[in-house]
């Protein structure tokens, strides 16, 4: 049985009460959750070496890492190295969006290594392996699409994001009103370009009892995906983009009757002022399922700044009630990431999840950030270190300007505001 099926039944599976552990909240509120669909645990049953990881209402803010190859760079040491580091730098979940080399290699790879849950996008290898065999994206079969899912469930992947928003119906919407960026992503432009010229329905919906089978199956997480998420700001909120949530917010229900468990994917580039709303009427319409958020990254302007674009506007969809944060690298919309890109994306976007939690009073992060505050009023430097969201950056910095036993630094010297003052408020 699924996580929510267990819950349902007022079973407790090793899985809730692991969360339940690593949350410091109680299992009654985990087993609520799941049941209500408001918390998922994405745990296939395949992936043996998984250390569960709860997503929701009542949780701490969770941030997912993608990697993956690429045609042109295929590198499965590469890639080994590129989930070492989100694992180092605190990701609670990665992604392997792999399009090029031997894909299916690198997602056993993945997912072998990986204690985090692990997620895919399966149409992308649907298209790509439909390409190779028939010579053109249209040519792909129902039956490509879902064998391929069922690769993927196989090899252990906790989560899948399925694009069944991209429909007829959602695809006219964008065509009327009218985009400067019609369709940016990669799963979505792929079934819009099926879906016009085959003249059929988007199969993910169509079947989508189909994929709730599988996914029943192997207990994997749908994703609901976002195909039609503004990769613009002035496209931000639009018709489409609404459409297609109000699609999603229907299909979590048909989940959540079967038992399966479900999320839900949100925007992409957002104004500041609209992210609120985005989250506000997402979870109004899709009943309080967890949502996972590209950013979102709140101005087009900055490419290799990128990361920092999208920690704002993650900070502010956290703090508005959003679950999950995808990160996003220096390297958005450049190149594919390297090591060093993978970890500032997770470390600005923990720090994006973390400033949420401590708008929303959550007692652990305000306790973080009080420790920090008493070590540097004690000038210890280790310490100061030790609690960074970067540890390693934090020492580099401080090393190369002055010896970690002298106790000021070289903004203030023997000017060190906190120096100066120590003696009086001692006294006091």
């Amino acid at each position: 049985m699924t996580q929510m099926e267990l819950a349902k039944k007022g079973e407790v599976s090793p899985e809730m009460r692991r969360v339940a552990e690593k949350e410091g909240v109680s299992l009654d509120l985990v087993v609520d959750g799941l049941k209500d669909g408001r918390i998922v645990i994405p745990a296939n049953k395949k992936h043996k070496n998984l250390d569960p990881v709860g997503i929701g209402e009542g949780l701490r803010i969770k941030v997912n890492a993608n990697i993956g190859t690429s045609e042109d760079m295929y590198d499965p040491d590469f890639e080994l190295r590129k989930l070492k580091a989100a694992l180092d730098a605190g990701a609670d979940a990665v992604m392997d969006l792999s399009t090029g080399g031997d894909i299916d290699g690198v997602r056993k790879m993945v997912v072998e290594n990986s204690p985090v849950p692990v997620g895919t996008v399966p149409i992308y290898q649907a298209v790509i392996d439909a390409v190779k065999k028939r010579g053109a994206l249209w040519k792909m079969t129902v039956d490509d699409v879902f064998e391929t899912i069922r690769k993927h469930a196989e090899d252990g992947v906790d989560f899948m994001t399925v694009h069944c928003g991209v429909t007829k119906r959602s695809l006219e919407r964008i065509r009327n009103q009218g985009r400067v960026l019609n369709v940016v992503s990669r799963g979505g432009a792929f079934l819009t370009e099926w879906i016009v010229i085959t003249g059929k329905e988007n199969p993910l919906y169509e079947y989508y009892d189909q994929l709730l089978d599988l996914a029943l199956e192997y207990d994997v997480t749908l994703s609901l995906g976002d195909g039609l998420r503004p990769g613009a700001l002035v496209d931000a909120t639009d018709r489409g983009q609404i459409e297609e949530l109000i699609i999603l917010g229907e299909l979590a229900e048909r989940a959540w009757e079967r038992g399966v468990q479900v999320m839900i994917e949100g925007p992409g580039h957002i104004p500041m002022n609209e992210i609120a709303t985005n989250i506000q009427i997402q979870k109004k319409l899709t009943r309080g399922a967890p949502f996972y958020v590209l950013g979102p990254i709140v101005t087009d302007i900055a490419p290799g700044y990128d990361h920092i674009t999208a920690a704002i506007g993650g900070a502010l969809a956290a703090f508005h009630g959003a679950d999950f944060i995808c990160y996003v690298t220096p390297a958005e919309h450049l190149r594919l990431p390297d090591e060093k890109d993978v970890k500032e994306g997770v470390i600005a976007a923990r720090i994006a999840a973390h400033a949420a939690e401590i708008a929303k009073g959550r007692k652990d992060a305000w306790e973080w950030d009080r420790k920090m505050a008493e070590a540097r009023r004690s000038l210890n430097w280790e310490e100061q270190i030790r609690l960074s969201i970067d540890p390693e950056k934090a020492k580099k910095y401080r090393e190369s300007s002055v010896p970690m036993d002298k106790e000021t630094c070289t903004m203030c010297g023997e000017f060190c505001a906190i120096k100066k003052v120590r003696e009086y408020f001692l006294r006091k």
